[in-house]
């Protein structure tokens, strides 16, 4: 394939890319939820997911067992410092072993074994946490406002998430159709790459 003939590639992406910005504030087309600093990244572990289907479910089901686990260090920390008295770099320490521990072993678990992905979605998580986003918790219960922040975190996480695994499948259907008629028209190029 020659560049002139790549060059609709990276536009294509250029485009998508932009698109995708506008689904954000300011912008008039904002989708709920949507922070394109998270469908970014969500849309490069599409590719490290191995650009399939497949692989963006295991993304998705990453990103929320990184959730779940991002809730569990949260938990299990606060346990640690208020009836046990620890401080919180020993109780945050302590949770993060035991939590990592299990978000290992889901390297077992068939749909949930893209272990990338729940770091990123942890850390992603983690990052949510600590913006204020503009809810208002009604809540008199601390307990519950807590919750509610967890649902929100989770709810930004997953949403954008989900956009970014759209535009990376969008990006492999849309180049594979191009580089397929691209084959197509100049059958040499695929006789050349076999080579």
């Amino acid at each position: 394939m020659t560049f002139r003939q790549f060059f609709f590639i990276p536009v294509f992406i250029a485009v998508l890319a932009t698109t995708l910005v506008m689904l954000a504030k300011p912008s008039p087309l904002v989708i709920p939820f949507v922070w394109t600093w998270i469908s970014f990244q969500a849309w490069a572990m599409y590719f490290l997911g191995g650009c399939t289907v497949k692989g963006g479910v295991k993304v998705m089901l990453g990103y929320f067992g990184g959730a779940a686990a991002s809730v569990a260090i949260f938990e299990l920390m606060a346990l640690l410092m208020a009836p046990v008295g620890l401080g919180a770099a020993a109780a945050l320490a302590i949770a993060v072993f035991i939590v990592v521990i299990g978000v290992i072993s889901a390297e077992r678990l068939p749909g949930f074994d893209f272990v990338p992905s729940w770091f990123i979605g942890a850390g992603v998580f983690f990052g949510v946490m600590s913006i204020h986003t503009g809810w208002e918790w009604t809540s008199d219960c601390p307990r519950t406002q807590q919750w509610l922040h967890y649902l929100e975190a989770g709810t930004y996480l997953m949403v954008s998430c989900f956009v970014g695994q759209i535009y990376g499948w969008v990006t492999v259907l849309i180049r594979g159709k191009y580089e397929g008629w691209i084959k197509s028209k100049h059958p040499e190029l695929g006789a050349a790459e076999r080579e």
